[in-house]
């Protein structure tokens, strides 16, 4: 094979593994795609049907209530609110998101990962510990103790948390690279899916006893 056709071919190969290797949120191809629940007088785009751009308005862009505390009475004393496309709809195709995460003191968003974002996360209020693991088979934890004004970048995919270390409330405010990042929670994905995962994967996989394994899926 001649030179040039060898490196065309490459450079083919090479484009055709990175678009099938892709994993983000397409970019907009107009200058907005407003998701409605139906599709009468729609066009299909990106998961969501987009309103006729001529009908968009000031209220498709908005979301109210972020600066109220969320409620915190739970099994691992924080709240997320989240604000993504289902809560503002011209989100839809724009590859944004946010949250607001409010902390009890020593409470915890617990080890979890988001499969289709990026997360940018700043403190508001508070002290925080936070860090995300590497990929296998590494497995390196990168943590830092962050406090208010402080930013901390969670890659894609990777396992990751926060803990209020401080003796008081705590908020941050974290943007997402995807309209719909989604969350897999791991303590909740692997002792409490439904249906439950068959104990005896669990109790090889984490060198635990059976009797633990059927305990901690009983807990989610």
């Amino acid at each position: 094979m001649k030179k040039g056709v060898s490196f065309l071919v490459t450079v083919a190969l090479v484009a055709l593994v990175s678009s099938l290797a892709s994993a983000s949120d397409p970019s907009p191809l107009q200058d907005t795609c407003v998701a409605i629940d139906g599709p009468k007088e729609a066009v299909f785009v990106n998961g969501k049907f987009c309103k006729d751009p001529k009908l968009t308005v000031a209220e498709d862009f908005f979301f109210s209530g972020l600066d109220k505390p969320g409620n915190t009475s739970n099994a691992v004393a924080s709240n997320v609110t989240t604000v993504n496309v289902d809560k503002i709809k011209g989100l839809n195709t724009l590859g944004i998101s946010m949250v607001r995460i409010d902390y009890e003191p020593y409470g915890q968003n617990p080890p979890h990962t988001h499969p289709r974002a990026t997360e940018i996360l700043t403190v508001l209020e508070g002290t925080l510990y936070v860090g995300f693991v590497t990929s296998n088979t590494e497995n390196r934890l990168i943590s830092k103790v962050l406090n208010k004004g402080d930013v901390f970048v969670f890659p894609i995919g990777l396992i990751h948390f926060q803990f209020n270390i401080g003796k008081t409330n705590a908020v941050a405010i974290a943007a997402l690279s995807s309209q719909n990042p989604g969350v897999i929670t791991i303590t909740n994905a692997v002792f409490g899916s439904d249906p439950p995962i068959n104990p005896d994967v669990l109790t090889r996989a984490f060198q635990l006893d059976k009797s633990v394994v059927k305990y901690l899926q009983s807990r989610f």
